[in-house]
C-alpha cells in the first residue's frame, strides 16, 4: 500500500491492483460462506494481498473467522446501505496490503463482533486462540451506558494498555479508523468535525510513532480535507494546476537512472508524488511551487551499503545541497523509520529531493510495526527469557506513556494530556552517568530526566550536570547529551557535589541546597512550583502535580516583611559569619551560586523552610527572587575573618597543571575543601575549587596567584550561569 494518497476521497493502493467494489462485496457476503473446499467469494482480495506477502500463509483459519463474522453481523448495515460486513472486509483488507500476518488479519476480521453481536471473548478464544482474542479485546471500545462522557477516553486508555503488551492492537485501530474515515460523507457535519479532530489529535501520531506511513498519510488527507476545507481545495487546485517551470521530476529522474547505470549500480528509482498535506506544507514555505516540488525521487537498493555508493555518486554528479542531508541509516528515527535524505540541484538550478533507501527499508518505512509481522514469535524456537515478550520496536514513548498514564485516574486529565504529549512528535535520546538510555520528547528538561530516571524519587533533585557542566534543572536538553542528576540523599550525589551547584533548582534561585559545612545528607524540601513551568512529560507533570497538592505547604510564601522588634533577634549572627534580621530558629546559608565573602555588598531572601540564604548583591538570582515577589533581608558581615569561596579556574591542557595550581593555592594560604578538574573539551580544562580562606583580603591576591600559573587564562569567583 502505498503511503502517497492521490485523492483523499480515494483508497491508495498498489499499482496493477484492482479496486475494491463494497456493493458487490455487500452481496457476495449476503449470499452467506462457499463449500468447506474453497474460501468465500468476498475474502478472495484478502487472500491474494495476503498471499502476495506470505506465500505459505494458512487461509483456513480466515475463512473459518469471515464465517463467523458474516453470521454475527448478518442483517446489520453501515449508514452508506453496505451489509456491515463489508467493513470488517475493508479493514482486513489494509492490513493485507501492508503486509500484516494471518493472526492480525483474523482479528481484524472480528474486530467489531465482541462489541456490536452476541458473539463473546469466550468463544473467540475458544475458536481461534489467546492472541486472537488479546487483540479482539484491544480494539473493543467500552459502552458509553458504563462510563457515560468518559467512555472515548476509557476507550483510547484500554487500547494503549493493550497495545503495550501487543503493538498489533494499534495496528488493527489504525485500519479501522482509516476505513471508517474513508467512508466519513454519510455522517453529519459535526460528527465528521469531531471523529476528524480526534483524529489528527491522537490516531495520526499514533500512526506516526508506529512508522505507519501508509496510513498516517492517507489520514491526514482525509482530516486535511475535513478541517480546512477552504485550504484543501486550494491545494487541490495547485496539484491539478501543476507548475511547469524548470525540468519535470520525470526528467530528473532519467537522468538519476542513467548515472547509476553508469557506475554500475543496481537501483530502482521512482518518483514518490506528495500527499495533499505534504503539497500545502511545501506551498506555505517555499512560496511558488515548481515542477519538482510536488514530489520525490525514491531510489531503492538491495544493500545498505548500496545507499552509500549512490549517495556518493549523486553528491559528485549534481551539486548536493548540504543542509538537507540527513542520515536515518546511522541512526534510525525513534519509529524504526530508516533512509538517507538529500537534495541535489540540476545544471539548471532545480532541486529535488531524494529519499535513498532498500527495499527492505521502504516496506517498514510504509507499514512500520505492521512489517514486522508477528513480533513476539520466538525466534529459533527459543523463548524469551524470564517469559518476557521483548518490543522490537523499541518505543520509549510508549513506556513514558504507559508509565504516567497510571498516575492520571481523572479521565479528562488523561485526555489532555494524552493529545498534549501525542502533540510531540519528535525524541531525543539522552544517557544518565551511571549507563543506559532515556528517551525523551524534543525540549525536555533536566526535570523531565530526573524524573524519567526515578520516578518519585526525583522530587529530592537538587542539581545536575549536563555533559560535566553543572547545569540548572531548567536545562533544555538536545539529542545526546550525558545527563548526572544529583540528588538531596542517595548513591547520585557524589561527595563532592555538596557545595558546588549552587542554591537553585531552576532559575528562580529559590531552591536550597547545602553548601559546604552542611551536611550533604539534609534533604531536600521537595518540588517547587516552578518546576512545572520546565516539566515537558506528562509523568513529570504528574508527579510534580501530585507532590504539591500533598503538600500545599510548599505553595506558601514564607513570610518576609519587616517585623516588629519582639519578633526577631537583632544582630543575631547566623552560622555563615554573616548577621542577619530572623527569627532564632532560622539556618542561614551562603549561596553556593556566587558565594559571597566579606566585603561584597550582600543581600538575603527567606526561602521555604524559613531558611535565609545569602547572595553578592549582584547575582543573577537576586533579580529573580525579586521578580518573584521576595522581600530582601537585611545582612551585614560578622567579624570572623575566615571565609569560604569558590573559584573556577580556566586554563588551557598541559602536564603538571594540576599541581601547579594547587601549590600556587597552598602558598597563598588558603586549605583547599574540594576540587573538580572536568574533561578536557577543544584543548580546554575547567577547575572548580572551593577554597577556606583565613581572611577576606587575601582573595585578591589568591585569584593573581592562580591566573599567574602558565597555561590559566582566567580565574573568576562563581556566578550563576545561563541555561543552556
Amino acid at each position: 500500500m502505498s503511503a502517497e494518497a492521490t485523492s483523499p476521497g480515494a483508497r491508495s493502493r498498489r499499482r496493477g491492483r484492482t479496486s475494491i467494489d463494497l456493493r458487490r462485496l455487500g452481496r457476495a457476503a449476503l449470499l452467506g460462506p462457499a463449500s468447506r473446499d474453497r474460501l468465500p467469494d468476498a475474502i478472495g482480495h484478502v487472500a491474494d494481498a495476503h498471499r502476495a506477502h506470505h506465500p505459505d500463509a494458512d487461509l483456513l483459519v480466515l475463512g473459518k473467522a469471515y464465517v463467523l463474522a458474516e453470521m454475527s453481523h448478518r442483517g446489520q448495515f453501515r449508514k452508506s446501505g453496505e451489509p456491515y460486513i463489508t467493513h470488517p472486509l475493508a479493514v482486513t483488507l489494509i492490513l493485507a496490503e501492508l503486509g500484516a500476518e494471518t493472526t492480525t488479519l483474523t482479528a481484524s476480521l472480528l474486530h467489531d463482533t465482541v462489541e456490536d453481536t452476541d458473539v463473546t471473548l469466550d468463544q473467540v478464544r475458544a475458536e481461534f486462540g489467546d492472541e486472537v482474542c488479546y487483540l479482539v479485546d484491544g480494539v473493543t471500545k467500552l459502552e458509553k451506558v458504563d462510563y457515560g462522557a468518559a467512555a472515548e477516553p476509557e476507550t483510547f486508555r484500554k487500547m494503549l494498555v493493550a497495545t503495550g503488551n501487543d503493538v498489533r492492537v494499534m495496528s488493527i485501530k489504525l485500519a479501522d479508523r482509516l476505513h471508517n474515515m474513508r467512508t466519513l460523507g454519510v455522517m453529519r457535519p459535526e460528527k465528521q468535525a469531531r471523529i476528524a479532530k480526534v483524529t489528527h489529535d491522537v490516531l495520526i501520531p499514533l500512526a506516526e510513532r508506529l512508522g505507519v506511513q501508509a496510513l498516517k498519510t492517507e489520514l491526514e488527507d482525509l482530516v486535511f480535507a475535513i478541517l480546512q476545507p477552504e485550504e484543501y481545495e486550494r491545494t487541490r487546485a495547485v496539484i491539478a494546476d501543476r507548475a511547469t517551470t524548470g525540468p519535470s521530476l520525470d526528467t530528473i529522474a532519467v537522468d538519476v537512472r542513467r548515472t547509476l547505470r553508469e557506475a554500475d549500480i543496481s537501483a530502482e528509482v521512482v518518483i514518490r508524488p506528495r500527499h495533499f498535506v505534504s503539497v500545502h506544507r511545501a506551498r506555505l514555505k517555499r512560496g511558488e511551487m515548481r515542477g519538482t516540488d510536488f514530489g520525490r525521487l525514491l531510489v531503492l537498493v538491495g544493500e545498505d551499503a548500496d545507499c552509500y555508493a549512490v549517495l556518493g555518486e549523486l553528491h559528485t554528479c549534481f551539486t548536493p545541497v548540504i543542509s538537507e542531508f540527513k542520515d536515518f541509516i546511522a541512526a534510525p528515527k525513534y519509529n524504526l523509520y530508516q533512509s538517507l535524505h538529500t537534495a541535489v540541484a540540476g545544471l539548471d538550478g532545480a532541486v529535488v529531493e531524494v529519499l535513498i533507501r532498500t527495499h527492505q527499508m521502504h516496506r517498514v518505512a510504509e507499514a512500520g510495526v505492521v512489517a514486522l509481522g508477528n513480533p513476539y514469535t520466538p525466534v529459533d524456537g527459543a523463548e524469551p527469557a524470564d517469559g518476557e515478550r521483548a518490543d522490537p520496536t523499541r518505543p520509549g514513548w510508549l513506556s513514558r506513556l504507559l508509565a504516567w498514564q497510571e498516575s492520571a485516574t481523572d479521565p479528562d486529565t488523561f485526555w489532555t494530556t494524552l493529545r498534549a504529549d501525542l502533540a510531540q512528535d519528535r525524541e531525543i535520546s539522552v544517557f544518565p552517568a551511571d549507563g543506559g538510555m532515556l528517551g525523551l520528547p524534543v525540549g525536555a528538561t533536566c526535570v523531565d530526566a530526573a524524573y524519567a530516571q526515578y520516578g518519585d524519587g526525583a522530587h529530592g533533585c537538587i542539581g545536575a550536570r549536563v555533559n560535566g557542566r553543572l547545569a540548572t534543572l531548567s536545562t533544555v536538553l538536545v539529542d545526546g547529551d550525558t545527563v548526572q542528576l544529583l540528588l538531596a540523599q542517595g548513591p547520585v550525589q557524589a561527595p563532592g557535589d555538596a557545595g558546588g551547584v549552587g542554591d537553585s533548582g531552576g532559575p528562580g534561585g529559590e531552591r536550597t541546597r547545602p553548601v559546604a559545612g552542611q551536611a550533604a545528607q539534609e534533604a531536600a524540601p521537595g518540588p517547587s512550583p516552578e518546576w512545572l513551568d520546565h516539566a515537558r512529560t506528562p509523568a513529570a507533570r504528574i508527579a510534580i502535580a501530585g507532590w504539591l497538592a500533598a503538600n500545599p505547604e510548599s505553595l506558601k510564601v514564607p513570610e518576609s516583611e519587616p517585623r516588629a522588634p519582639g519578633a526577631v533577634t537583632a544582630g543575631r549572627r547566623g552560622v555563615a559569619n554573616v548577621v542577619v534580621d530572623v527569627p532564632e530558629d532560622a539556618t542561614v546559608r551562603l549561596a553556593g551560586c556566587c558565594t559571597p565573602v566579606p566585603p561584597d555588598d550582600v543581600t538575603g531572601f527567606l526561602v521555604r523552610g524559613g531558611a535565609v540564604t545569602v547572595h553578592r548583591a549582584e547575582c543573577s538570582a537576586v533579580g529573580r527572587m525579586a521578580a518573584l515577589g521576595r522581600s530582601p533581608v537585611a545582612v551585614t558581615w560578622g567579624d570572623e575573618a575566615e571565609c569560604r569561596v569558590t573559584l573556577y579556574a580556566e586554563s588551557f591542557g598541559r602536564p603538571r597543571l594540576l599541581a601547579d595550581l594547587t601549590e600556587a593555592i597552598a602558598t597563598a594560604g588558603a586549605a583547599i575543601v574540594s576540587a573538580n578538574v572536568e574533561p578536557p573539551s577543544e584543548q580546554r580544562v575547567r577547575h572548580t575549587y572551593t577554597l577556606q580562606l583565613p581572611d577576606a583580603a587575601g582573595l585578591a591576591g589568591l585569584m593573581r596567584a592562580m591566573r599567574d600559573v602558565p597555561g590559566v587564562f582566567d580565574v573568576r569567583r562563581a556566578q550563576h550561569e545561563p541555561a543552556s
